[in-house]
């Protein structure tokens, strides 16, 4: 049994093993700059939960937004629902209570979900790549390529890609032993400044984060980046500049989406450790885990015509349910 308890450590033999980690988050910025950060990233979440929430209602209950296209945003729109709940509420809390703490099994299971979420969105970007390729280059066979078993399947396989990259990295940072500092220079569990904290080597992991990295954020970017090349091309060659509108109209809300989630996440773990601090570090998480689940339902809202015709008949019929 362990020799003595001391606070939030407790001790075996030479070795210290850490219950529970200190979110360090913004606290070298001033309480009253904290708490109007707390205000800005509560506002965010409302708006995040708010608008994802209604893209799903609305895709569900409009008949005329009831294709691949949508049945897909559908999924993104839970899955960045899932992202934010995972991140921001204790986020928030850190804005409030200085020296926040989480405790060893709550920051596993932050950093599992965020992992899961985090490669299941990338994979879900790279289908929705593939339903446009499929909907511009080959509309003839688009409706027997993108069935409903084909869009069932494609969204299950996008949201197990999760499991498997969360499991073995989670699991394999907390089997690693924690004997020294407890403090996570971020505001949630995130691999790196929690691996910072490991007494062990760590070289085997990073070269399987790395791998995983380049897998689950590289491929599906380079998969993303190819189907783009295409679509390109077939818009170029068509004769029609409606015909050439309408297509870039479909595509344009995704291909900003997938702009603004992988032009932060890219820098955020593939820069150099020389030039990537832990406060420009949190400024880009910011970014993909605060501001990009807020911005999606927004983009795909205000630059789609059929999401917004559909949001005012959600809209009328709710004001004027005799009209149904």
């Amino acid at each position: 049994m362990p020799s003595e308890i001391r606070g939030r450590r407790m001790t075996w033999g030479n070795w210290t093993i850490v219950s529970e980690f200190v979110l360090v988050s913004f606290s070298a910025l001033s309480s009253e700059l904290q708490a109007l950060l707390f205000l800005l990233f509560l506002t965010i979440y409302l708006v995040t939960l708010m608008g994802n929430v209604l893209i799903i209602l609305v895709t569900t209950a409009d008949s005329s937004l009831q294709s691949p296209m949508y049945f897909f945003l559908r999924n993104l729109s839970f899955l960045e629902i899932g992202f934010n709940l995972v991140i921001v509420p204790k986020m928030l809390g850190t804005l409030i209570i200085q020296g926040t703490t989480i405790s060893f099994l709550g920051c596993a299971t932050q950093m599992y979900f965020f992992f899961f979420f985090g490669a299941a969105e990338c994979c879900l970007l790279a289908t929705m790549a593939y339903d446009r390729y499929v909907a511009i280059c080959d509309p003839l066979r688009y409706p027997v390529i993108m069935g409903h078993r084909a869009c069932a399947q494609l969204a299950t396989a996008s949201w197990f890609s999760g499991f498997p990259v969360a499991t073995v990295q989670t699991t394999w940072i907390f089997s690693f032993p924690f004997c020294g500092p407890n403090r996570v220079n971020h505001f949630f569990c995130d691999s790196p400044p929690v691996i910072a904290l490991v007494c062990a080597d760590t070289s085997l992991f990073e070269l399987e984060a790395l791998t995983a990295t380049v897998l689950f954020i590289l491929l599906p970017f380079l998969l993303i980046l190819g189907s783009y090349v295409r679509i390109l091309s077939t818009i170029f060659r068509m004769p029609s500049a409606e015909g050439k509108r309408k297509a870039f109209s479909t595509c344009s809300s995704h291909l900003l989406v997938v702009s603004l989630f992988y032009s932060t996440a890219i820098l955020t773990y593939f820069r150099p450790r020389s030039s990537n601090s832990p406060e420009s570090k949190k400024l880009l998480s910011l970014s993909y885990t605060v501001v990009t689940p807020m911005l999606n339902p927004i983009i795909y809202s205000l630059r789609n015509s059929e999401v917004k015709a559909a949001l005012r008949r959600v809209i009328r019929r709710t004001l004027d349910p005799q009209k149904l």
